[in-house]
């Protein structure tokens, strides 16, 4: 199954740091900036006040062979950035029901400052 990170809105996005899973962690790298307490960049999708990362899975990351389109919608509302701090962020990319995790989730244990900085 691949997985890529959605850069930009609607029907003009573009799939980056596309992966295949083969059951191990995959690590996406993007950048979003603060300003005015709202999050910007083309990285960040949704409204104002909530603003969320997607990962894009199957159909949806740019393998037209896969049986799966699907979204991963990573919300930003829980992380309080500090300047020059980076983060990193858990997810886990399988459901309840062994397919690949779609919909809203929530960063297991929230966003924590990276120690690869």
């Amino acid at each position: 199954m691949d997985y890529g990170l959605q850069k930009g809105k609607g029907s003009i996005h573009e799939t980056e740091q596309k992966q295949r899973s083969t059951g191990g962690d995959l690590h996406f790298d993007f950048v979003v900036t603060t300003e005015g307490g709202d999050f910007r960049g083309p990285y960040a999708q949704g409204p104002r006040g909530g603003r969320f990362i997607y990962i894009g899975i199957g159909t949806s990351a740019g393998q037209f062979d896969s049986i799966w389109t699907r979204r991963l919608k990573i919300p930003l509302a829980d992380l309080l950035p500090e300047p020059g701090v980076s983060y990193q962020a858990r997810i886990p990319g399988t459901g309840r029901d062994g397919s690949p995790t779609c919909a809203t989730t929530r960063p297991i244990g929230g966003w924590t400052p990276s120690r690869d900085v």
